[in-house]
Formats: structure tokens, sequence, C-alpha cells
């Protein structure tokens, strides 16, 4: 299988004891450059009506979208219709958009989880470590349906 935005990686017993011990993750970005991806099946443990900032929204769930910045909430969802601003990821993915938009929906009942994942931090790779990590056995690219992004807990 071909690594590219859209596919999805799984953590092999390699990483067993590691921050990404039986994570999956789904690919947003791969170039020359590196890789970028969210883990989809990590809860962080708190919903989005926590922090501070959002107290007066819905409990939405938030996932541990990886170790770099976790200060920091992004976004995935396949609703460009709804939110401004949003980059296309691959077959009807979309990643980030106008935040306030997507809450708005939500309060609204316009975006369900159904539709759109919270993560706090991302996982990040430089210029050929994913591919170097695939094949020292860490990951396996997955053949998975897109549905599985919103779906995975």
């Amino acid at each position: 299988m071909l690594l590219q935005p859209g596919s999805f990686i799984k953590a092999t017993p390699a990483l067993a004891t590691t921050f990404f011990e039986n994570t999956l993750v789904y690919i947003t970005e791969y170039n020359s450059a590196g890789a970028l991806g969210f883990i989809i099946n990590q809860s962080f443990g708190r919903t989005l009506n926590e922090l501070e900032e959002f107290k007066n929204c819905q409990p939405l769930p938030l996932f541990t979208g990886g170790p770099v910045d976790q200060e920091h909430l992004f976004m995935l969802h396949n609703r460009p219709d709804l939110l401004d601003k949003s980059l296309a990821i691959a077959n009807g993915i979309y990643m980030g958009g106008a935040f306030k938009q997507a809450i708005d929906a939500f309060n609204n009942n316009m975006l369900t989880l159904q539709h759109c994942k919270l993560f706090i931090g991302y996982c990040g790779w430089d210029a050929e470590e994913l591919e170097a990590e695939i094949e020292e056995g860490s990951w396996t690219i997955e053949d998975l349906t897109d549905a599985l992004l919103f779906n995975a807990q």
C-alpha cells in the first residue's frame, strides 16, 4: 500500500510501552518534508466544555492527536459546507476550518460527532522518518475505510 494523505497507519507491538502503543493514526499530510497525522483511537479523557474558553459548549469528547503541540486544538471533519477555511485531505475528509463556526454548528445540532473529531496535539515525522519506522516494523499501513475516522474510540 502507498502512504499518502488519507492513509491509516497502525502501531505494531514494536511500539508497546511507548506513547504510541495500540494507536491508529490518520495521515493528513505526507510529502518530501515529512508527515503529519492524528491518533484517532485515544481519548484525551476530558471534554471540550472542561476547557475554560469553551465552558458554554456541548461536552464534546477530545482525543489525544499526538505528542506534538498539545497546547492547541485540531479538527478533522467531513462538512466543509459548514466550516470555512477547511483544508481538503482526501476522500471528502478535511482538516481545520473556522473553529467558532464548528462550535456554533455543534451547539445548534448541525454538526455531530459522526462528522467531526477534535484533537489535542498531533503526530509529526521529519522527511523519511515515518518511512524508516515503517521499514523497521513499528507501523503498518492499513486499508481502512474513512468512516472509521469518526467511529474509532
